[in-house]
């Protein structure tokens, strides 16, 4: 008679999930345009929530108040320069006017200056046809991004401050659905922390580090509006593989085609030596102070994040692969007989910091 009711029971549960799942789809596809402006909040949210507990535990506010400022702070000091900086790329990008048949033929007389001199043939002009109509695609999908950028960012804020407000059970709730034993949802919470911290936090930083030295190589080299393409080289950090090289080749080449061609080598090998270099050795410094991501889980986490996530992918694009790979080593770590995978996608060095409590009771006690 007892296993009638449980069946029940199990059947009920299986039904509940799966209208879960149904209206968690249709909730998801209705809100997908927004969907910028969710991951926008929950990264914020990392990043700020320290100062929440703070405010409401330490200094006793009520937690209306302390979200609320921390909230005005983000807006202040992030979203708003952030849109500024945005909408001056667009504006003057939008500004400019292209001229295709003066640039393919500077182009052509170059090209045929240079295939002259090594004796045979680099481009043609249906090659470079292809130039202008790239140009006219990526002008018109930064006029159709502005219209959602305003909305994701009014939906950050909402967002935000009620994730704030709520943090405790918010919090609480995310850790009573993970399937986890106790020590991996620990895990997985540092974990996705510092890929959060490491991205939210790190690319800015390099982001502005690029963006200062190409300011510099520019003004020094003779461009014109050294910093508005100061602005779009550190906005260009995003971009996997080519990175900067997006806007001091076409810049480099630019100098070469007017007949400037000691400013126009020496901007190019500036870009390469100087503008590249710095992304590494900034990176590798970063890395020793965030979490160490490998360069492949970066390349194609953002890959895979920016068509999906719009500019928040930058973020949660390597999250996601890096997700993908902690889920897998735990399997590995928890199921797999003799695996000596660590349940971990950080460097060793955090791994050490973050466990070495564990080990203080197998440490030899001075004597009295």
């Amino acid at each position: 008679m007892s296993t009638e009711p449980k069946k029940k029971e199990i059947g009920y549960k299986y039904i509940l999930i799966g209208l879960l799942i149904l209206l968690g789809l249709i909730i998801f596809k209705h809100t997908r345009p927004y969907m910028s402006g969710f991951l926008g909040a929950a990264t914020l949210y990392v990043l700020v929530n320290g100062q929440q507990k703070f405010f409401t535990q330490k200094l006793k506010f009520k937690k209306s108040l302390s979200a609320l400022l921390i909230v005005l702070e983000v807006l202040f000091f992030i979203l708003i320069p952030l849109t500024g900086l945005t909408f001056m790329v667009i504006d003057t990008v939008s500004g400019i006017s292209i001229n295709p048949e003066a640039i393919l033929r500077q182009l052509n007389e170059f090209i045929d200056t240079l295939e002259g001199k090594l004796g045979f043939n680099i481009f043609t002009p249906e090659n470079l046809a292809a130039l202008p109509r790239a140009g006219s695609n990526i002008l018109q999908m930064l006029g159709n991004s502005v219209y959602s950028f305003i909305i994701n960012v009014v939906v950050i804020l909402f967002v935000l401050y009620y994730m704030l407000f709520n943090n405790d059970e918010f919090e609480t709730s995310l850790k009573e659905v993970l399937p986890f034993k106790e020590e991996n949802k620990q895990i997985l919470a540092e974990e996705t922390r510092l890929i959060i911290q490491a991205n939210a936090v790190g690319i800015p930083l390099m982001a502005i580090i690029q963006g200062v030295f190409a300011y510099f190589g520019y003004l020094f080299f003779g461009i014109e509006s050294a910093v508005l393409y100061a602005v779009l080289t550190a906005f260009s950090t995003i971009l996997p593989i080519i990175g900067t090289m997006i806007v001091w080749i076409p810049l480099g080449v630019s100098l070469l085609l007017g007949g400037d061609y000691v400013n126009g080598f020496g901007l190019l090998v500036y870009g390469l030596f100087i503008i590249g270099g710095v992304d590494n050795v900034a990176r590798f410094l970063l890395q020793r102070k965030l979490a160490d991501i490998h360069p492949l889980i970066t390349v194609f986490g953002v890959l895979v994040g920016i068509p999906m996530f719009g500019f928040w992918g930058v973020i949660f694009g390597p999250l996601l692969l890096s997700l993908f790979i902690l889920f897998f080593n735990m399997f590995r770590h928890e199921y797999i007989a003799g695996s000596k995978a660590e349940p971990r996608v950080t460097t060793r060095s955090k791994v050490k910091k973050i466990k070495m409590p564990m080990y203080d009771s197998d440490k030899p006690k001075k004597k009295s």
